[in-house]
């Protein structure tokens, strides 16, 4: 069963957006995003026709991206370390909830 739109634009996962849209949203180019993909910063999702669609946390890395770009960091290296800080901020939050666990039993 699908999603009801409510459930989908509350979604931040949710493709919602064409490289176009997200590109014009960004105010950065289709060429940068494609290199995002390619960079493995993001993985859009495909539609059937296979083209790319964005999720707003797509959008939000991608956004980050940029402005680390704009600031001269080398596109990989700001790739790198919005995926390094990604993985630690999801381990922090892992661990929290470990010990939150922990002292409720």
């Amino acid at each position: 069963m699908g999603q009801s739109p409510d459930d989908m634009f509350g979604d931040e996962d949710y493709p919602a957006y064409t490289i176009g849209q997200a590109a014009e949203m960004l105010g950065t180019s289709q060429d940068f995003l494609r290199r995002l993909d390619e960079a493995k910063l993001i993985d859009p999702h495909r539609s059937a026709g296979g083209h790319r669609r964005y999720s707003r946390y797509q959008l939000r890395l991608a956004a980050r991206a940029r402005e680390m770009v704009d600031q001269g960091t080398a596109l990989e290296a700001a790739c790198r370390i919005i995926i390094l800080e990604d993985q630690l901020e999801e381990a922090l939050r892992q661990n929290q909830k470990h010990h939150g666990a922990q002292r409720h039993d």
